[in-house]
């Protein structure tokens, strides 16, 4: 079978463990050169070499060159300006280029909004949304300054939602907001990098990682019967997070795919309802009647997760 992203780079954040070292190992699978970054330090606190106290980042890029592939590890907190800056400076010193950027790095502090900290609320909007931010930042200026020099990018980004933001999760409005401006930001991102031959796609996974597992234990538990489907195993997932990456998918952009198991599907975001235009100002003693039969033209929103 061709390898589909045959002298790609690519980037992938959080790609330690769970369903980043996942799309880091196919990504190496289908040919690219990855960059490997994550935060995760070795047994002994430190970044380490040794087999034994490796960082995450480093056991992925072990996997990868073990395989044949190539690879490099990066510890940049990509949620800060200058930790962005040095992952896509990595890229280029590694490997002279970029040509795919995975926003996967995050983490849960899941609360009731009525206990929900002003620190859990700032940590999660900080490394979900603010690290996707900068990381699009700092590669979408450099495939910018190589459009303006002539050279013709044909870039991709791979944004990490989730259902959560699509449709709300209970104990989870920190996260759910900041996957809800993923969302957005990847429509805007497409709308803008497009000029510069950048596409900018998203994915709503269900899969088991370290965080789901605790919190959503019997979703995501093991299969019991040897050799059934393990539908919530990361590697489900990577499959179309590295066609996205690939050429093939030049014509797909500002799209966010739902994927779990072998379902993979397109979710449909905030679209124009119906209307009513009285053509004058209402009074808002009117709108009893007017909201309510919006309401009834307009489709059934879907449930909130966990309501």
């Amino acid at each position: 079978m061709a390898e589909i992203c045959d002298g790609r780079v690519a980037v992938v954040t959080g790609a330690g463990r769970g369903l980043g070292r996942a799309h880091a190992l196919e990504f190496a699978r289908q040919g690219a050169k990855v960059v490997v970054n994550d935060l995760g330090v070795g047994l002994d606190g430190r970044e380490g070499d040794g087999d034994g106290d490796a960082s995450p980042a480093r056991q992925v890029v072990a996997e990868i060159t073990a395989a044949g592939g190539q690879a490099v590890a990066d510890h940049h907190d990509i949620a800060t300006w200058d930790g962005a800056a040095g992952l896509v400076r990595t890229a280029l010193e590694a490997f002279g280029k970029l040509d795919v950027l995975v926003n996967n790095a995050g983490f849960l502090r899941d609360r009731m909004l009525v206990n929900l900290s002003e620190q859990d609320w700032d940590d999660v909007v900080r490394v979900h949304l603010k690290g996707h931010f900068l990381t699009i930042r700092h590669a979408g200026a450099h495939w910018r300054d190589q459009y303006k020099l002539g050279n013709l990018n044909d870039a991709r980004v791979v944004n990490t939602s989730s259902g959560a933001g699509l449709l709300g999760s209970i104990g989870q409005g920190n996260y759910a907001a900041a996957k809800a401006g993923i969302a957005a930001l990847t429509i805007q991102a497409a709308a803008e990098l497009g000029r510069y031959g950048v596409t900018v796609n998203a994915i709503a996974p269900a899969a088991r990682t370290r965080m789901t597992e605790g919190t959503f234990s019997t979703m995501m538990a093991r299969p019991q019967d040897e050799g059934a489907f393990d539908t919530m195993a990361p590697e489900n997932v990577s499959p179309l997070v590295a066609w996205l990456g690939s050429d093939r998918s030049r014509a797909v952009t500002g799209r966010l795919f739902e994927v779990e198991g072998g379902k993979i599907g397109v979710a449909d975001g905030w679209q124009h309802g119906p209307t009513v235009d009285k053509g004058a100002r209402w009074d808002a003693a009117e709108l009893d009647a007017v909201v309510a039969g919006l309401i009834e033209r307009a489709p059934a929103p879907a449930p909130v997760y966990g309501g």
